[in-house]
């Protein structure tokens, strides 16, 4: 055992994930949207070695049913990594508040009761435009930022485990 503290024995932030799994459950509400997000995530899987075939794409109505997708999918064993998609933009109603706390919370259940990479890419926005923005072809897309994320949460699970 080395006598290093744990952050200097696992330095994260790399993506040594060869042959790992990744689905990508996506909501169908702001479809153009999460289209975007989906593909910036699965490029970014792509560019860092993931191979197609090892790439699921699920779809889900929207964000309120996105932990219970996420959930049956962990209880698969089949994933090394899982990344939530959906967007909700800010209305006129509370409805914003309930549908965004309760993904957010479910989400983070699934992932500690499953111990499964979670990738939350869930954007909430005040209005199109902002999510528009978020979700370009470019440095900028969340869902690039969450397959990030999720590579790196799944290197450094591999590195636990030794």
């Amino acid at each position: 055992m080395s006598d290093l503290p744990v952050k200097e024995r696992f330095s994260g932030g790399d993506f040594r994930v060869h042959g790992a799994r990744f689905c990508i459950i996506a909501a169908r509400f702001n479809q153009e949207i999460c289209d975007n997000l989906v593909a910036g995530a699965r490029k970014t899987l792509l560019e860092h070695g993931i191979r197609e075939s090892d790439i699921d794409l699920v779809r889900v109505s929207g964000a309120f049913e996105l932990p219970l997708a996420c959930q049956q999918i962990a209880k698969l064993d089949e994933y090394d990594g899982i990344i939530a998609i959906a967007t909700i933009i800010r209305g006129g109603t509370p409805h914003f508040e309930y549908v965004s706390g309760a993904c957010t919370d479910g989400l983070t259940r699934v992932s500690l009761d499953h111990e499964v990479p979670l990738g939350f890419c869930v954007l909430t926005t005040d209005d199109v435009q902002q999510a528009v923005d978020r979700s370009g072809d470019d440095e900028h897309n969340k869902g690039t930022e969450s397959a990030l994320a999720t590579l790196e949460t799944v290197s450094l699970f591999r590195d636990l485990k030794g």
